[in-house]
This record gives structure tokens, C-alpha cells and sequence, in this order.
């Protein structure tokens, strides 16, 4: 069994690489977006949601096939398009206000498989 200096122990900077912490992040990051995207259907799910918001509704889509370059992107378009705010948390874009035809009609457009979901 090793000491628990070992178990403390590890490189933290290289002069080859730089930071090494910041290496681990950036794995675990590709890792994390590879698993999100293997897990997905194909199918936009398009939901109107007010709970935990204080009654303020929000369009919130999920399940959009792309990279978290790419979402950033398409949710100034949508943003523009829409007229109003939002925000990209894990994968899911959140719009402000109940947007769920102008979305749909907009990422059919692009391309994609669109459902409504919920109430």
C-alpha cells in the first residue's frame, strides 16, 4: 500500500505542457460532451417551463444534436430571432418568454427533427 504522500502527490506542472490541472479539465470536458452527444436521439424536444422560476415561463430545447460551440452559436440566432433573452445550462437552451412556433419553425429550417413536448 502506498504512503500518503503518494496518495497526495502528483505532477501539477510540467515545462513541456504547462499546467497540468488545466489538461485534466479540458479532458474531462471532451469526455462529457462525447457522452452527452452519444446519448441523444436526433430529436429537438421544445417544452414551455415555469417551475422554480417564480411563475415566469421559459422555452427550454433540448436534445439538440451539436457541440457546445455550435449551441452557443445557435442561441444568439435564436435570441435575435426570438427578441428576447436566454442562456445555455448543460446542453439545454433556455429562451425567455413562450416561443415554441417561432422556434420550431426556425430549427426545421435548419434542418432538424422537431417535437413539442409537454403541455
Amino acid at each position: 500500500m502506498s504512503s500518503l504522500r503518494d496518495q497526495l502527490s502528483r505532477k501539477v506542472y510540467s515545462t513541456e505542457t504547462g499546467d497540468m490541472r488545466k489538461h485534466d479539465e479540458d479532458d474531462d470536458q471532451k469526455a462529457q460532451e462525447a457522452a452527452r452527444l452519444a446519448g441523444l436521439d436526433g430529436i429537438v424536444r421544445i417544452k414551455r417551463e415555469t417551475s422554480g422560476r417564480k411563475g415566469k415561463g421559459v422555452t427550454t430545447l433540448h436534445g439538440i444534436p451539436l457541440n457546445t460551440e455550435e449551441l452557443k452559436a445557435l442561441l444568439q440566432v435564436l435570441k435575435k430571432r426570438c427578441g428576447s433573452g436566454g442562456s445555455l445550462k448543460d446542453g439545454i437552451i433556455e429562451i425567455q418568454g413562450d416561443h415554441r412556433d417561432t422556434l420550431r419553425a426556425e430549427l426545421e429550417k435548419r434542418g432538424h427533427t422537431v417535437k413539442l413536448a409537454g403541455g
